[in-house]
């Protein structure tokens, strides 16, 4: 078999493939045994038929017509191997001669195709690149983040006598029903208005309600046996609180952590940020092309109220202190009572 390439595009190519007869005639005995197989003539039993009777009763024609069709798909696959093609796609066949119509066996099968096919790309020498990653520093902005995701560690919640803001927390209670049926209730569930990992809508619905108020909005419900239908879900607002973060002092230094005063801490929590700015900085001349991705811890219970949604950050985690007075001082205080996992998937509190 000879194959000729000619490269019609970068991604599409032509191949002409010229096929002697004597590598078709193999394809040809079976076509006819295959035809004899399927007919019925008198006198012989089914699959008996001599070939030169199925030639002159079908005609060669027709048997050449079967036999290039079964070999097509075996004679382009070798075609691709020679030009060495990356075929993308189907191919466009198409078939100019074939060879013993007339009974002989002289000629050649010709047929061309053309086919998409992968692009060559070729790739610069990498070993001659260099990349410059700048020194990793720290300004009172990092540290201020840090400080202040400690402070909210020891924060504690108050109630607050107006309508409900943003970021504010809500202890609810919420019915959710389907043409009058009720399908899913929960009491009690403390919801920080923003975290957005329960239902759609609900954010919107809590914002200017105050406590003891109820509203009513549409959502579709994120699980359970009825997850993506839409469901009207009545909400009552317990109670709406804030978060009141203790003074960035000396006092709280010695609560959170090992040291005495603020400058101390904050100190600390420079030469933190410093580490975590160098080891960004080596992993990322190690491996240039390495992302991490963090996970959600995701509730093993399906349900109705929580839907998906990305992780928080990570949180700075506070010292042990060093005296026994300060370790029970620095005790985390107790959260609001807060859904099962069937309710709602576990994450960090919001900022």
């Amino acid at each position: 078999m000879k194959t000729e390439s000619e490269k019609l595009s970068p991604t599409r190519v032509k191949l002409t493939v010229e096929v002697p007869f004597d590598e078709l005639k193999p394809a040809v005995e079976t076509a006819t045994k295959k035809i004899a197989d399927q007919v019925q003539i008198p006198g012989f039993r089914k699959g008996k038929v001599p070939s030169k009777l199925v030639e002159q009763r079908f005609g060669r024609p027709a048997i050449m017509q079967e036999a290039v069709n079964d070999a097509l798909p075996d004679f382009y696959q070798q075609a691709a191997a020679e030009a060495e093609i990356k075929p993308v796609g189907r191919p466009e066949v198409e078939i100019t001669e074939v060879p013993g119509l007339d009974g002989s066996e002289d000629g050649s099968l010709l047929f061309t195709v053309e086919q998409d096919v992968r692009p060559e790309i070729e790739l610069p020498d990498f070993s001659t690149y260099e990349v410059e990653i700048e020194e990793p520093s720290v300004d009172e902005d990092a540290v201020e983040v840090r400080l202040d995701e400690l402070r909210e560690r020891f924060g504690t919640l108050v109630g607050v006598d107006r309508p409900a803001q943003d970021r504010d927390f809500v202890s609810l209670d919420m019915v959710a029903t389907i043409d009058d049926e009720e399908i899913e209730s929960v009491e009690g569930v403390s919801y920080q208005i923003g975290e957005g990992n329960m239902l759609e809508g609900l954010d919107e619905a809590l914002i200017g309600l105050s406590a003891e108020e109820t509203t009513t909005f549409a959502s579709k419900l994120a699980g359970g046996d009825r997850a993506g239908e839409e469901a009207q879900v009545k909400v009552t607002a317990q109670s709406v609180k804030v978060r009141e973060l203790p003074e960035a002092d000396d006092e709280f230094a010695e609560m959170a952590s090992e040291f005495d005063t603020i400058d101390e801490l904050k100190d600390d929590l420079k030469k933190q940020a410093a580490a975590d700015a160098e080891g960004n900085r080596v992993a990322l001349a190690a491996t240039p092309s390495s992302r991490s991705s963090s996970r959600s811890s995701r509730s093993r219970c399906p349900s109705s109220w929580s839907r998906t949604r990305s992780s928080p950050t990570s949180r700075t985690r506070a010292r042990r202190p060093a005296t026994r007075t300060a370790r029970r001082s620095a005790r985390r205080p107790r959260r609001p009572s807060e859904p099962s996992s069937c309710w709602t998937r576990s994450t960090a509190p919001a900022r």
